[in-house]
């Protein structure tokens, strides 16, 4: 169904692909082997760029496979809008499974540990690794009969955004920090978070949002647009500090 003929029209499909898959608790994974199909629960986190990022044991069944084909698919199902599940959103990432090069696993591995602190115990066990699937594809399914296959240049967000935030990101995520503690955990709070372990802090951003989190919880704070500059990642965030506050 063409976005004209959609009774309930959305935002563009490649950011709410991205918003739903940054903010998922989690996605299926499916791989193959000699044709035969499989399914396994995993818990990724996103670069800025969107490649999806996997902690992995080689004594997995998925992980066996991804080493034998490394095609594969990844999909996020956000809630249904009422008793069938076919009303839920639904976004699918494709895309080609490798192992994090050594010389990136320390970046990458703290940037999922951000999304995935619970993670931390078991991600320096020796048959654990850090996989990235690298994006060649999807589709967003914005409910029934809603949905939109998304070429590459369609579901990755802007390359020059990726860029200026990534060399914001530290900057940004210490001021925050540092300076508007009591807006972070305002943010936090308003997102439905307890944070009864340690004061909310922001720790990954991206230009579809960021990331807050407090011990092991993590909240998703999703822009109400893609951010392309530090400029207006600061918009989005004085927005969200207000709409906490009750607008004051």
């Amino acid at each position: 169904m063409s976005e004209a003929a959609d009774p309930h029209p959305r935002r563009d499909p490649g950011f709410e692909a991205r918003r739903l898959l940054r903010g998922a608790s989690h996605c299926v994974l499916a791989t193959q082997r000699d044709g035969q199909p499989f399914a396994a629960l995993v818990a990724p986190a996103f670069t800025p760029g969107l490649a999806a990022l996997l902690l992995l044991s080689s004594l997995s069944e998925h992980t066996r496979e991804l080493m034998l084909e490394p095609r594969c698919a990844l999909i996020a199902i956000g809630p249904a809008e009422g008793p069938n599940p076919q009303t839920a959103p639904r976004a699918t990432l494709t895309g080609l499974a490798s192992p994090v090069p050594p010389e990136e696993v320390d970046g990458l591995k703290a940037r999922y540990l951000a999304r995935r602190p619970y993670a931390a115990p078991y991600a320096d066990f020796e048959d654990f690794a850090m996989w990235r699937v690298s994006p060649g594809g999807g589709q967003y399914v914005g409910g029934f009969a809603r949905a939109h296959r998304l070429r590459i240049g369609q579901l990755l967000p802007d390359p020059a955004a990726v860029a200026a935030l990534a060399a914001a990101e530290a900057e940004i995520l210490e001021h925050m920090n540092e300076d508007h503690a009591d807006a972070v955990a305002a943010i936090a709070r308003h997102l439905g978070g307890i944070g009864g372990d340690g004061p909310w802090r922001m720790v990954a951003l991206d230009p579809d949002g960021a990331d807050l989190a407090a011990g092991e919880e993590v909240l998703r704070l999703h822009f109400s647009a893609p951010a392309a500059t530090p400029e207006a990642v600061r918009a989005e965030l004085v927005a969200a500090a207000r709409a906490a506050r009750g607008g004051k």
